[in-house]
């Protein structure tokens, strides 16, 4: 009842600062939208409660839908309000100023939810990204991995996407393929079908696998259980060696940065991830949902994190939200000694909508930098040109 509550006043809102400034007609039509969306969000976001599958995809799908368009609504109603005061103070605010602001915010709201819908359906794109590593080995020399992040297999995301993102990972012919959390949306018993397809991830030295905030939302142990049962392995502070072509990796993993609040044992631990680790490793890489793992991995002593979580805001205006929480957005970055790379996600969460952050499937070629010692001051951020 909170949700609803808080849907229809935020949706009143719109209305109030809106509807008085149309025409009948539009003010009809803008105010049964309203209405219909103020009901649609609420019951989208708590679907499995009203209804089951499939009716309960659909339902949720027309509320993600809808709460997309009225995130739109309500930050370009409150811009329009911030315009307005200007107006009013440059005398400028006539009525027909006015009324042509108050059409211009759901046609421009919608405009935007339509394409950030076009976006979403269009399979994420490979984005090539060379990181430099001091004191790399010739051995791996362009040792390729493959990161997927944030899939978010659900009410909108299902194994048709799943089985072209796993077509175009497999096209890479990484050395390894790297899965860097919340890859669903709902049990294993309604998606375990959907996610199969990731069984089908081929790589020279396998797929691997941590946490992120979405599988213990949906049940964490259940999760685990089947992805290491289609083969995918599974990274909870610990790590692997791998040996390539003479040279010697670490890949480690870790459950996500709030994972103990779930579950104690899961607490996110990245130096006890690289204990016991051969010291002589010509590169340690930390697999970690969220780039706020960044602090502790850097003092633990890792080369490289690859993390996702943030979809590099998703739309707008969240992409400028995002750093309120997290040290990075997207790209790569440099904290101290230790390289950040933040996926925007392979997917998408909540609302089909991407607007300026595309998804995206990253191939990460690791390439020597004798140049960088890797001590003394470093900038917090940076990166190297991406291709």
């Amino acid at each position: 009842m909170r949700l609803f509550l808080l849907s229809a006043l935020l949706h009143g809102l719109i209305a109030l600062r809106l509807l008085p400034a149309l025409a009948s007609t539009a003010a009809g039509a803008l105010a049964s939208w309203l209405l219909l969306s103020a009901v649609l969000v609420p019951m989208g976001l708590m679907a499995r409660r009203f209804a089951r599958p499939p009716r309960s995809d659909r339902l949720a799908t027309a509320g993600l839908f809808a709460l997309g368009l009225f995130s739109s609504l309500f930050v370009l109603t409150l811009a329009r309000d911030l315009l307005s005061l200007v107006a009013w103070g440059t005398g400028v605010a006539t009525p027909a100023w006015l009324r042509t602001s108050a059409e211009a915010v759901p046609l421009l709201a919608l405009a935007l939810t339509a394409l950030g819908l076009l976006n979403t359906r269009r399979t994420a794109r490979i984005k090539q990204v060379e990181v430099p590593i001091a004191g790399l080995p010739p051995a791996l020399e362009g040792f390729t991995i493959a990161q997927i992040s944030d899939l978010h297999v659900g009410p909108t995301i299902r194994a048709g996407y799943v089985e072209r993102i796993v077509e175009r990972v497999n096209g890479l012919q990484a050395d390894l393929v790297a899965i860097t959390g919340d890859i669903v949306d709902g049990p294993v018993h309604e998606l375990g079908s959907h996610v199969a397809p990731l069984a089908g991830l081929r790589s020279r030295h396998g797929s691997f696998f941590v946490t992120g905030n979405h599988e213990y939302y949906a049940g964490a142990a259940p999760w685990l259980a089947e992805l290491r049962r289609m083969g995918i392995r599974v990274l909870l502070n610990e790590h692997v060696v791998i040996e390539h072509d003479g040279g010697t990796l670490v890949l480690a993993g870790v459950p996500d940065y709030s994972a103990h609040h779930f579950d104690p044992a899961h607490r996110s631990d990245p130096a006890a991830a690289l204990a016991g680790a051969p010291p002589h490793a010509g590169a340690r890489i930390l697999l970690a949902h969220q780039p706020r793992t960044a602090a502790a991995a850097e003092q633990a002593g890792f080369d490289l994190q690859l993390s996702g979580h943030t979809h590099g805001g998703q739309f707008f205006p969240w992409i400028y939200f995002v750093r309120l929480q997290q040290p990075f957005t997207a790209g790569l970055h440099r904290m101290g000694r230790l390289w950040v790379y933040v996926s925007r996600g392979t997917g998408y969460w909540g609302p089909p909508k991407r607007v300026a952050a595309p998804s995206e499937i990253t191939r990460l070629r690791l390439v020597a930098s004798p140049s960088w010692a890797g001590s003394g001051p470093t900038p917090t951020q940076g990166g190297v040109p991406h291709r």
